[in-house]
């Protein structure tokens, strides 16, 4: 096969021979990339939790709940004794409900057994006075991928799908003691259920646009909507007292409440939070139960079989226990020298990107100096934090309980501290991300970014790789996240992670239609998965922009800078071999662009990149001048 030009494309050049080589393993959807550095970490540390175990040794008591829970994920024989009684047990309390009545007045028991509910009630960060918290309500999810999925342009796709669920989920409701009719008659009417909430529900695309889950309300005016439960009742039982204000993150849906739970509606629901209650209970009951619980999620991947019941105990006990496992990993396995040369590296870009700022032809001088202090306060979180968060010390269960009960005990000690959060300040100094995380992120209510140390590695980053290789990987990475403040969602926040609007009319409508043209630079390509949505990744377009945009600067500036090492290692970081029913369903779930266009797209909206490679208007990896786009 005759090899690829590095000016036609990026991706397919740097990394053939890699993808060629991969095979993507029976239980994973993707293979190469953050997924072969995340299989790195699971070995190591399931490794680690083996020989823990066996020697009944463990550095502090996290670690030994971690492999307490670890051991009994892991026995088979004792989760197949417990069938699926306990789920059952935990369902009955739906038998109580006869009336709308009766909904309001278990809905914290419903909540606290993890019973699905047409309204969700949660605490969280106040995004218009960050240092305290709110109440926020949120409805439920659709059975497949996304809202639009229920378009009827998608009925041939939607057929489809649903299909795959039915046939998985008849296969759990078998083992239930339903009798045949009873077991046709709850799934028929969980779609039926499922196909009012399609109507109402925001799409991926709409709540991509984070900040606009923001809308306050005063609870009478939300309890109106709510009008066919007693939500003033609802919020006593959970908070001891009716708070003054309600986060309605979806209007459309809340507007139209009375159509999804009414006296006509009820038994709809009940039978929709039987089944959907059933499926996600499916992991923690017996191995037979878990096979079945996740065929649907398999079949709309294209994953063939189920993980080993060794990584998925590893993986429960691990996520159960993520930041004590985190920073055990962080401390054994991520250097101070890396750290410090990593660091390093980020006040360096943060530096460079207030140098841009100042030159920036969007901004006028009110609106830079407000992003430089928006720089100047962001935090930086490298590796792993100094100490667990105090929600560890209450992660306490019975070991004798079935596995089920156990994670259900933890989720209610979690449900509990969440709720006892209203009242309590925030904590910015609480981690996003634990530090066997192959991953990074910005948040934007606290303004600051997390590199967990499982992705300070090659090819991201590594002591032995050039300056170029690593400004590249997570040089570029980084920026990808400062980038992130001032994307199409974190613009709109200010340096102490408030919505606020700090920008000048001029200067924002300038910057608007920057956003339109990165809109417009990926919206409608055409992959052989499928089609290109521009707006529902724009942000994450947006920072990869100026995450090179960034790093190329500070390249001009190094001395014995590389080029071709800079954009090889950046295309290397996005290698990634996926099954194609992965690869679809990415584009509608996925705020990420897919790999191969984050590899390839960046590089040609800078001159670096054309004059690195001689690329030309005959070029693949050409666009014209007009047309190339650097937002920061």
């Amino acid at each position: 096969m005759e090899k690829v030009r590095i000016q036609d494309d990026l991706y397919t050049y740097v990394n053939q021979e890699t993808l060629d080589a991969l095979v993507i393993p029976d239980d994973k959807p993707t293979a190469g990339g953050f997924a072969q550095l995340a299989d790195g970490v699971e070995k190591i540390m399931m490794k680690e939790f083996e020989e823990m175990s066996a020697n009944k040794s463990y550095p502090n008591e996290y670690l030994g709940r971690a492999c307490e829970l670890y051991a009994i994920a892991m026995d088979s024989e004792r989760k197949a004794k417990d069938g699926i009684a306990p789920a059952l047990k935990n369902l009955a309390v739906l038998n109580e409900i006869k009336t709308v009545e009766d909904f309001s007045r278990l809905f914290k028991m419903l909540t606290i057994k993890n019973i699905p509910t047409p309204v969700n009630v949660g605490v969280e960060t106040d995004m218009k006075n960050t240092k305290q918290h709110l109440v926020y309500i949120q409805g439920a999810g659709v059975i497949l991928p996304d809202a639009t999925y229920y378009r009827p342009e998608m009925a041939a796709q939607k057929e489809q799908l649903l299909g795959l669920w039915t046939a998985a989920t008849k296969a759990v409701m078998a083992k239930t003691d339903l009798s045949p009719e009873d077991q046709d008659k709850y799934v028929a009417d969980t779609l039926a259920f499922d196909e009012i909430l399609a109507g109402l529900v925001k799409t991926n695309e709409e709540w991509s646009k984070y900040v606009e889950m923001y809308n306050p309300m005063a609870t009478n005016e939300v309890a109106s909507m709510l009008s066919t439960i007693d939500f003033g009742a609802i919020l006593t039982d959970l908070f001891g007292h009716v708070p003054e204000t309600i986060v309605v993150t979806e209007p459309r849906f809340f507007e139209s409440f009375a159509s999804v739970l009414n006296a006509d509606t009820l038994e709809l629901y009940k039978h929709w939070a039987y089944v959907k209650g059933l499926l996600s209970s499916c992991s923690y009951l017996s191995e037979e139960l878990r096979e079945m619980g996740g065929m649907y999620l398999r079949a709309i991947t294209g994953v063939a079989v189920m993980s080993s019941i060794e990584k998925f105990a590893y993986n429960l006990a691990s996520g159960t226990y993520s930041e004590p496992v985190g920073i055990y990993y962080g401390d054994k396995y991520f250097g101070e020298e890396a750290k410090k040369d990593i660091t390093e590296i980020v006040y360096q870009i943060i530096d460079t990107y207030k140098a841009r700022i100042k030159t920036n032809e969007i901004l006028g001088e009110a609106t830079r100096e407000k992003a430089i202090l928006k720089l100047s306060t962001m935090g930086v979180k490298m590796g792993y934090p100094d100490k667990v968060r105090a929600i560890y010390e209450k992660l306490v269960f019975n070991p004798e309980d079935s596995l089920f009960d156990i994670m259900l005990s933890l989720s209610e000690i979690r449900t509990l501290d969440m709720l006892e959060k209203l009242d309590q300040p925030t904590n910015p100094e609480n981690w996003a991300m634990p530090g066997h995380m192959v991953n990074a992120c910005y948040d934007p209510f606290v303004n600051d970014i997390t590199f967990p140390a499982a992705i300070l590695q090659p090819p991201f980053y590594s002591l032995k790789q050039t300056r170029s290789e690593n400004l590249g990987g997570i040089g570029a990475v980084i920026g990808h996240e400062i980038s992130h403040a001032f994307d199409s969602n974190g613009a709109k926040c200010d340096e102490n992670g408030n919505i606020n609007n700090w920008w000048t009319e001029d200067d924002f409508k300038r910057f608007e239609t920057k956003v339109n043209q990165m809109i417009e630079q990926f919206d409608g390509i055409e992959l052989p998965w499928g089609r290109v949505n521009g707006a529902f990744i724009v942000s994450e377009n947006m920072a990869d922009n100026g995450g090179m945009s960034v790093t190329l600067d500070i390249m001009s500036r190094t001395e014995g800078s590389s080029y071709e090492e800079y954009f090889s290692n950046w295309a290397r970081v996005w290698c990634q071999k996926a099954r194609d029913e992965y690869r679809k369903l990415l584009l509608a779930v996925d705020v990420h662009g897919p790999t191969l266009l984050r590899a390839n797209m960046p590089p040609r909206n800078f001159k670096e990149w054309y004059e690195a490679f001689d690329v030309t208007e005959n070029d693949q990896m050409y666009i014209a001048p007009e047309k190339r786009i650097i937002i920061w």
